[in-house]
């Protein structure tokens, strides 16, 4: 996992969105793993109810939708490690980091701006 200060890349994606309701968190992991497909460097941020997709032991939507849990276990092969999470959603959710199913470090709203400042580009889901 990489630290904020160390993060500069072609690539970061906001997800915002809970697993299941909607397709975008799902379109952004998808996101993701293409570009990493093609050699980009990936940062994932996960803001608001976009922390619920790192819950470990999902499984499939109540109208099917596929759980996020295989795809989110493919993000290393993908080299796809700098992860990070809104550290106030943590909060507002009462969780810590070791209640995510991958090591995502905690970033305040200052970092998440600065985050923002040093990737070419930023996709939001």
């Amino acid at each position: 996992m990489s630290s904020p200060s160390d993060a500069n890349g072609d690539l970061l994606i906001i997800l915002r969105h809970a697993p299941h309701g909607s397709s975008w968190l799902r379109e952004g992991l998808d996101a993701a793993l293409v570009a990493a497909a093609f050699g980009k460097s990936v940062s994932l941020l996960f803001q608001g109810d976009g922390i619920m997709a790192l819950i470990p032991g999902q499984g499939a939507g109540a109208l099917g939708q596929k759980g996020t849990a295989a795809t989110l276990d493919m993000l290393a092969m993908y080299d796809i490690e700098s992860l990070y999470v809104d550290a106030s959603a943590l909060d507002r959710f009462g969780m810590t980091p070791d209640d995510l199913q991958l090591p995502a470090l905690p970033v305040d709203d200052a970092t998440i701006s600065r985050l923002i400042a040093v990737h070419r580009l930023i996709l939001t889901f």
